[in-house]
């Protein structure tokens, strides 16, 4: 059930929200769990099985682990926790990519399992493995499975995250609080976000798709759609975030940050502190510490650097196109680290370009269905073609580049914080603060319509990140 649809919003929302509010305190995640568990169970029936059985060995490797964690059990109890849990993710996600290139490399022919990739494993398995692995280091064990269950299946987070800790959270499970402040702050979070899907990254999708159903290819085209995909993708991944921090935000949660302006950035490394930093932070801190960090020798430094892009590419999915794309920045951080980023710092605007140069290529790859279509699309970039040189523009180009220009401008300057500092600025104006204060429930009011409608109508709405 995707956010920015009709039944998400006036029918599952509205009666969860009602469920909610007249449930009894002591009930209220109880509430949380049953409606997070129909929500998950609406798109995938039968896996939900998966996710319930996952949430059980979590609990009971947790209350384990608290139990022997002075004695020499604790370790290996961990360790088998992370492989249950591991091995649901690999089975599901990487069985078929794995018998793949066994085949290739042996020529055999072992058949696939068509294994189908359960909605949301990669974001709950990694709450799951935060939370053993958080409990081994000290964190107390959660003792009512309600309220693991609930942490792990809130159906604000449970599909596309950010991936929240439960340290995060562990007090607000039992004694948050619920003001019309943070209701308030929730519903422009939530509505926002919406805009963001279903107004800019759901237009920049179809011009994403346009490129791929194209019969003019040109240099001009293949730059149109990489600028599109790098703005599609931002505006698809933090719009579900922004939603789904206001949406928690409703529920007495507050959950962190997933993105700060990414595109700002002056360098790859400082790019990766403001993308999808709930999956930085969590690969930092158990897997590129756990390590060695940079607490070791420089060589074993850029090893931990290199296994952990390499494996933040496998958790994008279970192809080749993500495995580079991982290493690919896992080159660029190796060169900042060794020699880059004294330099970048010389000169703002061309660390910028060098960052929105090298991140677009890095999209290019992400959405590739193979290397082959990944070095297509590069290609032609610099005018190279199946049949030859492209030409530099064409008629098809030049007609989607017009069609989508709006929107297009529109994701430029969406993804600054410039429309961030001017609404504070208006809000915190004593000439104009009563006005914003008027203004900015018409406004929400106005956006909600306007997105129902595009909802209505049946637009272009898939969800990029579901496939992860």
């Amino acid at each position: 059930m995707l956010f920015s649809s009709i039944p998400f919003l006036y029918y599952f929302l509205a009666i969860t929200l009602l469920l909610y509010i007249i449930s009894p305190k002591k009930l209220k995640n109880s509430t949380l769990l049953l409606c997070s568990l129909f929500f998950y169970y609406w798109g995938e029936r039968t896996y939900t099985i998966i996710m319930v059985v996952s949430i059980l060995f979590g609990y009971i490797f947790g209350l384990l682990i608290e139990r022997f964690r002075e004695t020499k059990a604790k370790a290996p109890l961990t360790a088998v926790s992370v492989a249950i849990s591991l091995s649901f993710l690999l089975y599901f996600k990487y069985a078929d990519f794995f018998i793949e290139n066994f085949n290739a490399v042996t020529g055999l022919s072992v058949p696939l399992l068509n294994v189908v990739l359960p909605i949301g494993i990669s974001f709950y398995t990694f709450q799951i493995i935060s939370y053993t692995i958080d409990v081994s280091r000290g964190e107390r064990a959660q003792k009512n499975p309600i309220n693991l269950g609930a942490y792990i299946t809130m159906f604000p987070q449970l599909i596309a995250g950010p991936i929240v800790r439960y340290s995060d959270i562990d007090r607000e499970l039992t004694t948050r609080t619920h003001t019309l402040d943070d209701t308030a702050a929730g519903i422009r979070r939530f509505v926002f976000g919406l805009g963001k899907k279903i107004l800019i990254a759901n237009q920049l999708g179809e011009l994403v798709s346009a490129f791929r159903a194209a019969s003019e290819p040109s240099v001009l085209w293949h730059w149109l759609y990489a600028v599109a995909f790098c703005l599609h993708i931002y505006f698809d991944f933090s719009g579900y975030s922004d939603m789904a921090i206001g949406l928690g935000r409703i529920f007495g949660f507050h959950f962190i940050e997933n993105f700060n302006y990414p595109y700002i950035s002056a360098s790859i490394t400082e790019f990766w502190r403001r993308w999808h930093i709930s999956l930085g932070s969590w690969f930092r801190d158990y897997v590129y510490i756990p390590l060695g960090g940079n607490r070791c020798g420089k060589a074993r430094q850029l090893f931990n650097i290199a296994v952990v892009w390499f494996l933040t590419g496998m958790w994008h999915g279970a192809a080749w196109n993500f495995i580079i794309w991982g290493l690919y920045f896992a080159v660029l951080l190796t060169i900042e680290k060794l020699w880059l980023l004294q330099h970048l710092k010389k000169s703002k605007v061309l660390s910028r370009v060098y960052v929105l140069l090298f991140v677009l290529i890095s999209f290019v790859i992400f959405n590739a269905s193979s290397m082959a279509q990944a070095g297509s699309d590069l290609l032609g970039l610099v005018g190279v073609g199946k049949g030859g040189m492209l030409p530099l523009v064409s008629a098809e180009a030049v007609y989607n580049l017009r069609s989508f220009a709006v929107v297009i401008v529109l994701g430029i300057i969406g993804s600054t914080p410039w429309p961030k500092k001017l609404a504070e600025k208006l809000a915190n104006s004593e000439k104009t603060r009563l006005f914003s204060n008027i203004a900015e429930p018409v406004v929400l009011a106005v956006l909600f319509v306007t997105m129902t409608a595009y909802l209505v109508d049946g637009s272009f709405n898939p969800f990029l990140y579901f496939r992860f």
